[in-house]
């Protein structure tokens, strides 16, 4: 109504507004009522876009190739780009011009540009296995251009993802390559099976080597054994020599140990015996009967009883008549009896 429009915008487009040719408003994410016919509405993304190319080239050995890859951009400078380009926009929000295909042109332009000398000095061969080259290439002309410049845009990054030759050419090399592979293959097995005849002659060798090392070590075993057993011999011979003069040396000292105790036992009986005649010597000369009187603890009865005994039967041819009472007999009989049970 009265041409009163409304428009609205993500965060990631840099809108400006011109009225009557100068700017009312400006900024990102944006959203406005405005006039339709005295305003117009320009609107720039400002996230990064990937822009898609492919051009064809010749190498040195006048061999095309067919060059692919992505160039990674973003609008840095909104003026300047502004100044170039045409990024009005309808009410609906959709883009009166193609100005932004003409960008892409443009940068695809100066890519080309800085690729077309380098892969002209390179060979077809040398081209195919140079994409890392060719982005470098690629991002410094871009870097480097004045009318990226212009733009107002920055270049973030640059892919080559393929560097083909014409199909033609692509199976030939193929041919090429299939054949070099082949003969490399061949060689390969050649030094496969001369090397597998090296290793196998060599194993062999190890396992004459190890039999004659076996051989000279159980050698050095053997005689090693050999003598192992001359020196147990030895150590045994040794051991039982050692033992004889330990037994030889123990039954020495058994004997002296016999003869030292032959020496005392004998040197106590002589003790002994000259103490015994010593305490004899006083009663040799004396009569039997004056030592039964001169007992120490006294006389006992019935040794006295004896003692008289023994005189009757000395002088029995005196004797007419000997009465013995049973009283007599039986009391020394019963002294005895008594004498006995205390002993047991």
């Amino acid at each position: 109504m009265f041409g009163i429009k409304y428009i609205k915008f993500d965060a990631m487009t840099h809108v400006i507004h011109f009225k009557n040719g100068k700017i009312v408003k400006e900024g990102r994410g944006l959203s406005f009522f405005y006039t339709s016919y005295n305003s117009s509405v320009v609107a720039l993304p400002m996230g990064s876009n990937d822009l898609l190319f492919i051009f064809n080239e010749s190498t040195n050995d006048f061999q095309e190739v067919s060059i692919q890859g992505t160039i990674t951009y973003k609008i840095s400078d909104v003026k300047k780009t502004v100044e170039l380009l045409d990024f009005t926009v309808d009410s609906k929000g959709a883009y009166k011009t193609d100005d932004g295909e003409k960008l892409r042109q443009r940068l695809i332009n100066e890519a080309q540009t800085a690729t077309s000398s380098y892969i002209q000095s390179l060979q077809l061969k040398e081209a195919i296995v140079n994409a890392k080259s060719i982005e470098q290439k690629i991002m410094e002309g871009l870097k480097s251009s004045q009318a990226v410049d212009l733009l107002g845009v920055d270049i973030l990054a640059v892919n080559v993802v393929a560097v083909k030759p014409t199909p033609e050419m692509s199976k030939a090399l193929e041919t090429a390559t299939r054949e070099a592979l082949q003969q490399e293959a061949d060689a390969a097995i050649y030094q496969r099976r001369n090397f597998a005849v090296e290793q196998e002659r060599k194993i062999k060798e190890s396992q004459l080597n190890t039999e004659i090392a076996v051989k000279e070590k159980e050698k050095q075993i053997a005689a090693k054994k050999h003598e192992t057993k001359i020196l147990e011999a030895e150590n045994e011979r040794k051991l039982r020599e050692m033992k004889i003069k330990a037994d030889i040396a123990i039954e020495e000292e058994n004997q002296n140990l016999i003869k030292l105790k032959a020496d005392n036992e004998k040197k106590l009986a002589d003790i002994e015996k000259y103490k015994l005649e010593a305490s004899l010597k006083p009663y040799q000369q004396m009569d039997w009967k004056t030592i039964m009187a001169i007992k120490p603890k006294g006389a006992d009865p019935k040794l006295n009883i004896a003692v008289a005994f023994r005189e009757l039967a000395e002088n029995a041819q005196k004797i007419n008549n000997l009465n013995i009472t049973p009283d007599l007999l039986e009391s020394i009989i019963d002294d005895n009896n008594i004498q006995s049970q205390q002993a047991l």
